[in-house]
């Protein structure tokens, strides 16, 4: 496990809400519309987005102009209301600090282990476990590296974008061709190690879009975060608030 990040919740804080998967693209308006009015409205004293949170991200100069503005704007209103953070998915690894300090977004180290009123959840956007994988495994390896980013980010925005679209279109051709339960899950071993290296028996992860609470070895537990889509024939988008209480399921499409 890499070494994880933590976080301490301030103690005067009431409730922390945690999302992943929203999958922002232009196409889906009404997907933006709850993600916006959820981060500006929640009672909630903070909000982790623990990665896929756009659909795509090729590059924080792409910030300036269209939707992609129009969510930087969304998240500099919301981080004054209240603390956000944000950890990056395999859709949205590219985002750079530059996007994050201008929106006063904090970033996430992949794992984090927050601390809030003497509870410990590990959160990841758990693509990392998806061991079984193994191609997915090696181009991450690849796509996460200095020199793949840098020689792509050096790239023209509008070929970056068209590059993007490409991969995004093999992804969904090669999702199409398998039904959703033979995608790869997390290992369970590998997440059960990654809680015991972090001291903890509760993880909260996204990526695989099967929400769920999973029994681990050792008693452990890992709460899955589903992806969000509100402009499908099936509207989803589900999300947890952590309280003094424990954990609990937002459901905001139906909200």
């Amino acid at each position: 496990m890499p070494a994880p990040g933590e976080l301490h919740a301030d103690p005067a804080w009431d409730a922390i809400d945690l999302l992943s998967d929203v999958h922002l693209h232009a196409a889906m308006p009404r997907t933006f519309e709850v993600w916006r009015r959820h981060l500006l409205t929640t009672p909630a004293d903070a909000v982790l987005m623990l990665g896929d949170l756009f659909e795509v991200w090729v590059g924080d100069d792409a910030r300036f102009d269209g939707f992609e503005k129009a969510c930087a704007d969304v998240l500099r209103e919301a981080a004054a209301k209240r603390v956000l953070g944000f950890l990056p998915g395999n859709r949205d690894f590219l985002v750079g600090d530059t996007l994050l300090r201008e929106c006063g977004v904090m970033r996430l180290q992949d794992p984090t282990l927050l601390q809030a009123w003497g509870q410990r959840l590990l959160l990841t956007h758990g693509d990392a476990l998806c061991l079984a994988d193994t191609a997915y495994q090696q181009f991450r390896s690849q796509v996460r590296g200095e020199e793949w980013q840098g020689q792509f980010l050096a790239l023209p925005l509008a070929e970056r974008q068209a590059a993007a679209r490409a991969m995004r279109d093999a992804s969904a051709a090669h999702q199409a061709g398998m039904p959703p339960d033979q995608w790869a899950d997390v290992d369970a071993a590998a997440a059960a190690d990654w809680l015991a290296q972090a001291g903890t028996d509760c993880m909260v992860h996204g990526h695989t879009h099967r929400p769920a609470v999973h029994a681990l070895p050792g008693g452990r537990r890992r709460h899955v975060l589903g992806d969000w889509d509100l402009d499908g024939p099936h509207p989803r988008a589900l999300a947890l608030r952590l309280t003094r209480a424990g954990l609990a399921t937002l459901d905001l499409a139906h909200a």
